[in-house]
Parts: C-alpha cells; structure tokens; sequence
C-alpha cells in the first residue's frame, strides 16, 4: 500500500502537522535571523513563500480540523477540568490567527523583496507567536489529544483522517495556477 492509498489515522495526520507547525516556526526564526543579518535575497524570500503557505493554508486547515473533529468530544466530557482546557484551545487558535495576521504581511512583503517593516518588530512578534504556539501544542499534546483518542475509539478516524486530507487536497488543486 502506498502513501496514497493507505488509510490516514486522524492522530497521525494532526501529529505530523505539530511536527510541521515546529519546523515552520524554525524556517520562521531563521527567516528573520537572515533578514537582520544579511538582508532580503532569494534564500530569505523562498524561507517566507515556504513560511506564508503554511501559516495561511496547513495551519488554518489543522485548527479547522481540531475544531471539527477533535474539540467537540472534550465539550462533552462533562469533565470541567477537560472542558476549561478545550474551551482555553479554542481561544488559543484565535489568538493564534491574530497574531499571524500581525506577522503575515511582513512575511508576505519578504517573500516579494519588500523590506517595509522593522526585521526588531518582527521579531518580537515571532517571539510571541512562537511562545503561544509552544504552550498550545504541549496542552493539546498532553491532554487534549490523549483524551480525545479515548473518546473518539467508537468513531471512524481513519474517515476523519481521509476527510481532513481531501479537504486539504481539494484546497491545494483549486489554488494551483
């Protein structure tokens, strides 16, 4: 069975997607190390085409799959620890996209050669957005998932799984050229 065909496990594809949310962050810090160090060349501006892709389309789809198929099980827990940590979750992803939309178009203005913004101010945001990122998957890694795979054992994840990569896949086909 190849990659293609093999049946996707819902934990496995959000796992993978933490795995990539580390590594873009990574690409993110060393996007603004270059800026400040070197400038804006062709290096810089294909790290924050790689950086922008994620963080408006994988990142997005990712909080969209939590929220669809992950979060609702632990609001109905009936579990008030459970449920506070779900609900400060939610609210993380929104702070999440805030603070994305505060760093996007200095990543966005990078990856066309534009240097309009200030590389400090761009930093502190990133650490700032890093700091949140970190907090968010260590909370999501060590209760909320473990709680959910308890929870979501009666229900297809393999289908949830297929479902979060076609939703993915039919958003990649209609934004190719």
């Amino acid at each position: 069975m190849d990659a293609k065909t093999r049946p996707i496990d819902l934990f496995e594809f959000l796992d993978e997607t933490h795995r990539q949310v580390q590594i873009q962050l990574g690409h993110l810090r060393a996007l603004v190390d270059k800026i400040e160090s070197e400038g804006l060349d062709a290096e810089a501006r294909g790290l924050a085409r790689q950086v922008l892709a994620f963080f408006n389309h994988d990142a997005r789809q990712h909080h969209l799959d939590e929220e669809k198929h992950v979060f609702p099980p632990l609001l109905a827990s009936q579990n008030p620890e459970l449920e506070a940590a779900t609900r400060r979750l939610i609210q993380d992803h929104g702070w999440l996209e805030e603070n994305w939309l505060h760093i996007e178009p200095s990543v966005a203005a990078a990856s066309e050669g534009n240097q309009w913004f200030d590389p400090a101010e761009l930093r502190h945001a990133l650490d700032v957005f890093e700091a949140l990122y970190t907090d968010h998957l260590l909370l999501e890694e060590s209760i909320a998932y473990p709680h959910a795979k308890q929870r979501l054992q009666a229900y297809d994840q393999l289908g949830m799984g297929r479902e979060m990569a076609r939703r993915r896949s039919a958003k990649t086909l209609s934004a190719a050229p």
